[in-house]
């Protein structure tokens, strides 16, 4: 198969892999609602999610480079068939643990199909003209479309749990994800991301400067959005606003919608047409920019707070997909070609590590300090990833 298709082929086990993970979200989010649990008791639900997001993405890169990417994918297709089928029992069954263990394991699944699928663009691009024009182009699309697609993957849980109810909707989602991964299995390229020059187990950890920097960096940027993203914001839409529920989670999907377009049409907004492509540089003056908006919203929240924060958010949102897809490009750009995914999974384990503490400090800040003191730690992280960007020495 060509390089095309074999992306094609990628791209679509992603795109099936993301409905589910956002309908899946929005699924437990509602249903554990109904039986009773306060919002920040949901939240609480996710954080063995992105704790072994930490843990697969850096054993999850040595993985793909030694049996290549089609294992890693195929394996986080069937890992969330699992998660799925374990939620769909008796309802009396699922206590806290056992719903955060399939949480734990759905965690698992999705920075394995994540990792799989970015850092076969590596491989796929290479005997492509212009190759880091055509991997910015492909990075900035699949990672766009994937955010576009989880927001409407909570449309689609809030849908199935409206009309075929919590269980069906588990089973509908697992035949989904069972008819990628047969697809996968049938016609993905078994080679794709080997690394020819097997890597020892103890160069788990990247020992190039640039990645380590730019992970790092990563590290702050999602933190940053996460702190006041994920728990508070809900909690003060719901608390403070009083907005309803279901209006709460058609904001954060179209919200999460218009973040992906924003990714997919980076390519544009930064010049690749005209022969830019993005730097280190790039990176740090976004973060600068972008550090502003949560300073400026801390600052002006008490006088009309809705207000501040639909047109804060929208444009935190924008610079911050912008600011994603550069750094999305940039690691898999100095990502060593052979074995891709060893440097492309230490990167997202950072990148897991912040959305953690993010969650985590986003519960604890609010409840202590409040909105406002969520914001201006959001753009202290953020001036910290614009900072370690900046030290990032241009490529040769």
């Amino acid at each position: 198969m060509t390089a095309v298709q074999q992306y094609g082929i990628v791209t679509a086990n992603y795109w099936a892999f993301t409905l589910t993970d956002g309908a899946l979200r929005m699924l437990v989010l509602l249903f554990f609602y109904g039986l009773g649990y306060s919002p920040l008791e949901i939240a609480m639900l996710f954080l063995f999610y992105e704790f072994f997001g930490i843990v697969t993405n850096l054993f999850g890169g040595w993985i793909g480079a030694h049996f290549g990417l089609k294992v890693t994918m195929d394996f986080g297709l069937f890992l969330q068939i699992v998660a799925l089928l374990m939620l769909a029992v008796n309802p009396d069954w699922m206590t806290v643990w056992f719903v955060m263990l399939a949480q734990a394991l759905s965690g698992i699944a999705k920075d394995l199909n994540k990792m799989s699928a970015k850092s076969s663009l590596k491989s796929l691009v290479q005997q492509a003209e212009d190759p880091e024009g055509k991997l910015y182009h492909w990075v900035s699309l699949l990672t766009g479309s994937k955010n576009a697609l989880k927001g409407v993957g909570f449309f689609l849980g809030a849908f199935l749990l409206a009309t075929v109810g919590f269980e069906n909707a588990l089973y509908l989602m697992a035949g989904l994800l069972a008819i990628a991964l047969t697809v996968s299995r049938l016609f993905l390229d078994a080679e794709m991301g080997k690394a020819k020059n097997k890597s020892k187990f103890s160069e788990l950890f990247s020992k190039t400067p640039a990645i380590n920097k730019l992970s790092a960096a990563r590290f702050f940027l999602f933190g940053a959005r996460d702190v006041w993203f994920v728990v508070a914001l809900p909690l003060y839409l719901i608390g403070v606003l009083g907005w309803e529920h279901t209006q709460v989670g058609l904001y954060l999907a179209v919200w999460i919608i218009g973040y992906g377009f924003v990714q997919a049409m980076a390519p544009k907004i930064t010049g690749l047409k005209q022969g830019r492509l993005p730097s280190a540089k790039t990176a740090m003056l976004l973060a600068f920019a972008l550090a502003t908006i949560p300073v400026m919203m801390g600052l002006t929240l008490a006088y009309e707070p809705q207000w501040i924060i639909m047109i804060g958010l929208a444009l935190f949102g924008v610079l911050f997909a912008i600011n994603s897809a550069v750094h999305s490009y940039l690691i898999v750009s100095y990502a060593d070609a052979d074995g891709s995914s060893k440097d492309i999974g230490f990167y997202y384990m950072a990148n897991a590590g912040g959305r953690l503490t993010g969650t985590i400090l986003s519960g604890y800040v609010y409840q202590v300090a409040g909105m406002e003191a969520c914001l201006f730690i959001s753009a202290a992280f953020v001036v910290v990833a614009g900072a370690l960007a900046g030290r990032i020495a241009p490529q040769s």
